[in-house]
């Protein structure tokens, strides 16, 4: 598949001011598109530069429903928003990281598809992308992060099952599969943010579902059975027989 002329397409991402968030920014300013960074922090004041997006939109969980208006003018949604409690399993700790990791990137991908339904003649088929985490699969020492990425990462999984096949023609799912890489959230990540945007991106060109990057082969092999294991149960439970 050759590369996307990127100039058409207008590109949201969750967690713009995190060190991904920006990777993504810059990669996807230098090549054209037009790029809304969506934040739950104070918009930083910036010059329009590569390093900084088109628009910045402010929003906190809870209140999907006022992102309405610009999911509908979005090609390509990036949930890239999380936090990362650590050790701490105090039950205020378990619940942001569901309400934030889980929740309300769930409710985010229920509305884009709503969105994209209601759009579905538009020429360009609209994607979301969503950042779960090698935590699926692989241990993360933070059991609330853990338990968020994994059942947000089984959700989506189970949604590949039940759609229908016309909703693949107006929405593409794509899941990115992701190891330690240095930010925030993971101080001491073995990637760089950098590295992580221009491997997402050029995995993207392949029409993959299944977007991996890692230093770790293991995740490259058990991420796959995980999803065939996801079907297979989903497939036999329901009477369907469905491929992802």
């Amino acid at each position: 598949m050759s590369p996307k002329n990127w100039t058409t397409h207008r590109i949201g991402i969750t967690g713009a001011n995190g060190s991904l968030g920006r990777s993504f920014i810059k990669n996807f300013r230098s090549k054209g598109a037009y790029v809304i960074g969506i934040t739950h922090q104070p918009i930083p004041f910036q010059k329009d530069s590569e390093n900084s997006p088109n628009k910045w939109v402010q929003w906190k969980c809870g209140e999907e429903g006022k992102l309405s208006e610009v999911l509908s003018n979005i090609d390509i949604l990036i949930l890239n928003h999380g936090i990362n409690p650590g050790k701490n399993i105090n039950s205020k700790a378990i619940n942001d990281a569901i309400e934030i990791n889980f929740s309300s990137t769930w409710r985010l991908i229920e509305q884009f598809e709503r969105t994209a339904y209601q759009n579905k003649e538009v020429l360009i088929k609209k994607e979301v992308w969503i950042n779960t985490s090698e935590a699926e699969v692989q241990p993360a020492f933070s059991p609330g992060y853990e338990i968020s990425k994994r059942l947000i990462g089984q959700l989506v999984s189970l949604k590949w099952c039940s759609r229908g096949k016309s909703s693949y023609s107006y929405l593409k799912i794509r899941k990115l599969i992701l190891g330690p890489f240095k930010s925030k959230l993971n101080p001491i990540g073995i990637m760089s943010s950098d590295f992580v945007a221009s491997q997402i991106i050029n995995q993207s060109y392949l029409n993959l579902n299944l977007i991996i990057v890692t230093p770790n082969p293991l995740t490259y092999l058990l991420i796959p059975i995980n999803e065939l294991i996801r079907s297979t149960y989903f497939n036999l439970t329901s009477g369907r027989k469905d491929e992802i």
